[in-house]
C-alpha cells in the first residue's frame, strides 16, 4: 500500500470517529433535557397538586352527612315507590300525584268547595253514566260496561294498621320517657317542635298545611340530593355554632335549675 492510500485510510477513519463523537455528544444532551424537562414536568404537577384544592371525593368524604345520614336519600325514604315519586325517579307519576293534590286543594281552598258535596257529586255522576249506559247499551248494539268487582285487600291493610300501630306506640313512648324528667334536651325539642306547629295551625287550616307538607315533599328532598354536598358542609358549618350557642346556655341557665330525683338516680 502506498502513502498516499494509507493517508486516505487515515483521515476517513477520523472523520469516521469524529462523526461518532457528534451523535453520542448529541445524544447525551437530547437525553439532558428529556430528563430536565421530566423532573420540572413532575415538580410543577407536584406544586400544583400541593396548590389545587381538594377534590370532589376528597370534599365528599370530609363533609358529614345532616344527620348523621350513611345512606343515600333514595334509601332513606324506604327506597321504594314513596322514594321514586319524591325524587321524581317517574316524573309523569310525581307530576301527578302534585298536581292532583293541586286540584284538591284550589276546590276546597279556592273554590270553597265542601268534600261531602264534592263525593256525593262524584258518585251521582257516576252512577248516572253507568246507569243509562247499562239500559242505553240494547238500543245502540253495544255490550254493557264492565263493572269491576271492588273489594279492599286485607293484606295492605293489616301492613298499614301493623306500622301505625307501631309508630304510635313509640310516639307514646317518646312521650313517656320525656314527661318523666330524663332528658331536657328532647323535651325542649319537642315543646318547640309543638309551638311551632301550632303557630302554623293558626295561619292556616288543616288541608292548606297537608298542602304545603305535600309540596314541600316533592320540592326539598330532589333539590337536597342535587346539592347535597353543599348544603352538608353548610349544615355542618351551623349545627357546630349551634352546639356552641348550646353549651352556653347549658352552663349559664340550665346547669342552675334543680334536677329532679329520676334525673339524680340515672347520674348516680
Amino acid at each position: 500500500m502506498t502513502e498516499h492510500e494509507e493517508r486516505k485510510v487515515e483521515k476517513s477513519e477520523e472523520h469516521e470517529e469524529s462523526v461518532m463523537e457528534k451523535i453520542t455528544e448529541t445524544l447525551h444532551l437530547s437525553n439532558n433535557n428529556h430528563h430536565s424537562s421530566s423532573s420540572s414536568s413532575d415538580s410543577d404537577d407536584d406544586k400544583k397538586t400541593a396548590s389545587s384544592p381538594p377534590g370532589t371525593s376528597s370534599f365528599k368524604s370530609k363533609v358529614r352527612r345532616l344527620f348523621g345520614r350513611e345512606r343515600p336519600v333514595h334509601k332513606v325514604f324506604g327506597g321504594g315507590k314513596p322514594a321514586d315519586v319524591f325524587l321524581w325517579r317517574n316524573k309523569k307519576i310525581s307530576a301527578g300525584f302534585l298536581g292532583g293534590a293541586t286540584a284538591i286543594w284550589v276546590l276546597f281552598e279556592v273554590v270553597e268547595y265542601h268534600f261531602l258535596t264534592l263525593l256525593c257529586h262524584g258518585l251521582i255522576v257516576a252512577l248516572a253514566g253507568l246507569f243509562l249506559w247499562s239500559n242505553a247499551s240494547a238500543f245502540i248494539h253495544k255490550s254493557a260496561p264492565h263493572i269491576p268487582e271492588v273489594h279492599i285487600p286485607e293484606k295492605p291493610v293489616l301492613e298499614f294498621a301493623t306500622g301505625l300501630r307501631n309508630e304510635i306506640n313509640h310516639a307514646f313512648a317518646v312521650l313517656r320517657e320525656i314527661a318523666a324528667g330524663r332528658d331536657l334536651k328532647m323535651f325542649l325539642m319537642v315543646v318547640g317542635g309543638l309551638w311551632i306547629l301550632s303557630v302554623l295551625g293558626s295561619c292556616c287550616d288543616f288541608l292548606s298545611l297537608f298542602y304545603i307538607i305535600v309540596v314541600v315533599l316533592h320540592t326539598v328532598p330532589v333539590l337536597y340530593e342535587k346539592y347535597e354536598d353543599q348544603i352538608d358542609s353548610f349544615a355542618e358549618k351551623a349545627l357546630h355554632e349551634l352546639k356552641k350557642q348550646y353549651a352556653v346556655f347549658d352552663a349559664k341557665v340550665l346547669s342552675k335549675i334543680p334536677r329532679g330525683p329520676l334525673r339524680d338516680k340515672k347520674k348516680a
